[in-house]
């Protein structure tokens, strides 16, 4: 196309959540104690505040650079893997069971996060309302 002076052409990330994830087990790998990921999304602030809420991270912060921003977050060693489940699966509140033992490596920890019609949460919490929805993905 043409070419405009002065203006980076927008890359555009199919699945920001992928890379973001991707970047948190990648630095938490390593043993860093933060990692700085962009650009960032509604869904991936509500993703990452699930993390927080059940401690898998500690805190994050959304940076405005007025280039889609970024996020900053904060590891706290916990994280062990975290993925996205492409494409986004339908899945009942009855299914979300067969998600978590496919899923998660043990019934007792870990969490599948969807996106239901009561907004973004975790399987644990779609069960009890009994809310389906699209498999977003998931951490442990």
């Amino acid at each position: 196309g043409p070419e405009f002076p002065g203006q980076h052409v927008k890359m555009v990330r199919i699945n920001v959540l992928r890379d973001c994830l991707k970047a948190m087990v990648t630095a938490e790998r390593l043993g860093k104690r933060q990692v700085i990921t962009r650009p960032c999304s509604k869904v991936v602030i509500k993703f990452l505040a699930i993390m927080q809420k059940n401690g898998y991270i500690g805190d994050f912060e959304v940076i405005d650079d007025h280039r889609g921003g970024k996020i900053c977050i904060e590891l706290i060693g916990r994280l062990n893997k975290a993925g996205v489940i492409s494409p986004r699966f339908d899945a009942t509140h009855v299914e979300l069971e067969n998600w978590q033992s496919r899923l998660l490596p043990s019934r007792l920890f870990g969490h599948v996060v969807l996106t239901t019609s009561q907004g973004i949460m975790d399987h644990h919490e779609a069960m009890s309302k009994q809310v389906g929805g699209k498999i977003l993905g998931f951490f442990f």
